[in-house]
């Protein structure tokens, strides 16, 4: 069977084509070669400066820009270390390419012969297509559009590592994501302590409004505080498994 991505390039060059690809990728452009271009691997190229490479060498830099800038907003309180590691999964090639494919990009994609045969397109291509969609987005409409595309498929997945960080701000993650669903900043509740003055434990729940999440343990109001924003966020994004407070 034909792969749908191996379509001639007079039928992936049509305007049915491309307004289809625009509606997949949510952004209409005013200048269609931008989008063609992005959409060109260097095998299916007439020369090389008509491929996507220098488009893609552009979008890189503005996808490693608008996600470090939203980490720095989101998370006030990681270090540069933290910040650092969650930018690496966000931006990397794994990413980019599950986006990709998330999108369905590939049936609009402009390769040579040599890749048109083979059962599935490289991850490499799918990656270097989205850095190359950015820029063109961002050569077409500017950066405002550029930002929006990137937010748009790339929030959720920052989100979620960030959510994944061992060594994760829970309590900064928890108010951006109250503040943003429900106009509300978390307050923090002392239900217990325990053991003598000199080595107590707290167990604290974590509230956003009158909702009361489930309560943990620590051994300082620090840690109780931040296992208890865990609690609250794992409940939130309906996953279960809470850090104890028997």
């Amino acid at each position: 069977m034909t792969p749908p991505y191996s379509r001639s390039q007079s039928e992936i060059h049509s305007s049915d084509r491309i307004e289809q690809c625009e509606s997949v990728i949510g952004h209409r452009f005013k200048n269609r070669q931008l989008l063609r271009s992005a959409l060109t691997h260097a095998s299916g190229a007439d020369h090389r400066l008509a491929s996507n490479e220098r488009l893609e060498f552009l979008g890189d830099a503005i996808l490693g820009m608008v996600v470090c800038e939203l980490l720095f907003q989101q998370f006030p309180d990681y270090l540069e270390g933290e910040l650092t590691r969650i930018k690496s999964v966000v931006v990397s090639r794994t990413t980019c390419t599950n986006i990709s494919k998330q999108l369905g990009i590939q049936p609009f994609l402009i390769i040579g012969k040599g890749l048109t045969g083979n059962a599935t397109v490289p991850a490499s291509v799918l990656a270097n297509v989205l850095e190359a969609l950015i820029a063109a987005i961002y050569l077409d409409s500017g950066m405002e559009a550029a930002r929006a595309f990137i937010v748009r498929n790339l929030e959720k997945e920052i989100l979620q590592v960030a959510h994944e960080s061992i060594n994760g701000n829970f309590k900064s993650h928890l108010q951006q994501l109250s503040q943003k669903h429900f106009n509300l900043t978390p307050t923090y509740q002392l239900v217990e302590e325990k053991g003598p003055d000199h080595n107590k434990c707290f167990k604290i729940a974590a509230m956003i409004g009158l909702k009361s999440y489930p309560a943990a343990w620590g051994r300082n109001k620090k840690e109780a505080e931040q296992q208890a924003a865990l609690n609250a966020l794992n409940q939130l994004t309906e996953n279960r498994k809470t850090v104890s407070a028997d």
